[in-house]
Parts: C-alpha cells; structure tokens; sequence
C-alpha cells in the first residue's frame, strides 16, 4: 500500500491528514483517550503535540546559518505585523460600522480573535514543507500573536500584559539548535531530517484537540469567519512577500489560519470585563469553527500558490528539486 504517497497528493497532507484523522477520533470517539490515560498512547496521539512540535523547532534551529538569523526575525516580524494589523484593522472597522452586534453574524470579539492569532504549528509545517529554515524559525517571532492581548488592545482593553515568557520560551529552542548547528555541521546534519518526519506526530495531537462539530454548532457565520481568516491573511501575506520579493512568496499565505488556543481568547476577555458571558460564549464557538476551518482551507491555499509560483518562477525552486 502506498499510504505515504497517497497522503503527499493532498495539498499540505503531511500536515493536514494527521490533523484531521485526530479530530475525527476526538469528535467519534473521545472517551478512548480516558482508557489510556497517562499512557504512552495518550503522550503520543492526545497530548504530545506542543513536546514534538518544540522538537520539531529545534531540529528547524540547527539548519539556519547565523548569517541568515537576521533573515529569520525579518521574515517574522513582516508576516506577523501583517496578520495582526489585518485582524485588528477588520475587527474595529466592523466594531465602528456595525457595533457590538456585528456583521453576518460574526461580533468584533471573533472577527479578532480569529484572524488576528494564527496557527503556529500548521504554519511551521507548511513553511517547513514550502520554504526553508529562516521561514520556520520565524514561528518564534510569529507567536506573538497568540493569546488574547491584541484582541484586548483592539477592544480597548487596559493592564492587559505581553506574555513575554510564551514568547523566549518559543525562541529558545531554536536559538539553542540554531547554536549547535553552526558549532558542529554534523549536528545540522543528524537534526535535518527531524524538520520533516515530525511533522505527523505533532499534527495528530492538534487534530485531537479539535471538535468537527464545532463548525456545524457554528453554523455558516463560523465557516464564514475561517474562509475570511484564510483568505485576508494568506492573501496579505502573500502580496506583501511578492512585493518585498521573496524567493517563496507561497509561504507569507501560510499565516492564513486560525490558532487553536484563540478559542480561549473570548473567555480572556469576558474575564476582563470588555464583553458579556454570552457574546463570549457564541465566539467562541465561531472560532473554533474558524480553526478547522483554516486547518482545511490554508494548506490548500499554499500549494495552489507554490503550483502558481513554481511555473512562474521555476529559477526559484532548482535548487529545492536537485535535493530531493
């Protein structure tokens, strides 16, 4: 059988067929992971995502060149100023034309929330896949966004904090791999290949986070709202990198997603005060849908995009192709 080839024709399957197969297990069946509670099943399928993607990372460290490391932060920098000044900039502008209610359904609170924080692990993969070494450890730059503060800036919310730990926590270990690499070539060489086969591993675990309900609970707003993220971002992401004249412009699409611990971010900032328990409640529940949302939409966004570059700009990518 030829399971492994089957999964590289669908656009992003490395990343997207594992991710899925874990939200169809959580959403069929998710009283199996309790029969093997704390065991090496659950580490491995149900909890194990953030260990294996921090692998995941290092391994990435260990093939940048210090003399690329400002090409890194650049990268990181751009797609995430990107992502979050189109998400703050939608969310206010509905919030100031359509006030609290919204648009189609779709409050301010998730506009934000949705579009604003972006799926660092699917972003990884996809640049790990498409791109090269400075375009994943910009995920340590990009993580920025995560948790609930732009949303709270956005909403007008004051005393909100940067959680600066999450952030050197998330650079640290590709610093330390970046180090190593450089220190030893045979180092970058081992690690290399961690940058690809774990992309799997993690991804499964991601996917059993998910609920496939979530999007039919949702309703079109909430499917809506993924499409929006998706297409706004990605396509942001994508003209920027054209215009700043990246080799692979395809992976500034990948910030097109929605970050799984942004469902959490409506309950952070009804906690604050900012919002009522039930405006929290239907955001939620609309950027969870939004979440699987990107997850389905954003990896086929960026292979339609590297086929289009690929014929466009073919000088791009021989070097890619000599080393398969």
């Amino acid at each position: 059988m030829k399971i492994l080839k089957t999964v590289k024709k669908v656009p992003g399957g490395i990343m997207i067929i594992p991710l899925l197969l874990g939200a169809l297990v959580n959403t069929c069946c998710p009283f199996f992971w309790s029969y093997f509670d704390n065991t090496f099943t659950t580490y491995l399928w149900k909890t194990g995502a953030m260990p294996l993607l921090a692998a995941f990372l290092f391994c990435n460290g260990t093939t940048i060149d210090f003399k690329q490391a400002g090409v890194t932060m650049y990268k990181g920098v751009v797609l995430t100023a990107v992502k979050v000044l189109i998400g703050m900039g939608v969310g206010v502008l509905v919030s100031f034309t359509c006030g609290a209610v919204g648009i189609f359904g779709l409050t301010p609170l998730a506009i934000i929330a949705a579009i604003a924080n972006s799926n660092g692990g699917l972003y990884a993969a996809l640049a790990g896949e498409y791109g090269d070494a400075t375009d994943v450890g910009a995920v340590s730059i990009l993580s920025i966004n995560d948790g609930p503060f732009f949303t709270l800036l956005a909403l007008g919310a004051a005393g909100y904090k940067v959680p600066i730990a999450t952030l050197i926590g998330c650079i640290i270990p590709i610093l330390v791999g970046c180090i190593l690499g450089n220190l030893d070539p045979e180092i970058r060489k081992f690690c290399e290949p961690g940058a690809v086969l774990l992309i799997p591993f993690f991804a499964f675990p991601l996917g059993a986070g998910l609920k496939l309900t979530a999007v039919v609970k949702a309703g079109p707003a909430g499917i809506l709202l993924g499409v929006t993220s998706t297409v706004l971002t990605g396509l942001g992401g994508y003209l920027v990198y054209k215009l700043l004249r990246m080799k692979r412009p395809e992976v500034g699409a990948a910030i097109g997603t929605t970050a799984g611990n942004a469902a959490s971010t409506p309950a952070a900032v009804a906690a604050a005060g900012v919002v009522s328990a039930s405006a929290s409640g239907l955001a939620t529940v609309q950027v969870s849908a939004a979440i699987i949302t990107t997850a389905i939409l954003c990896p086929i966004f960026v292979t339609f995009l590297h086929k289009h570059e690929m014929k466009a700009h073919p000088e791009n990518y021989v070097v890619a192709a000599e080393n398969v």
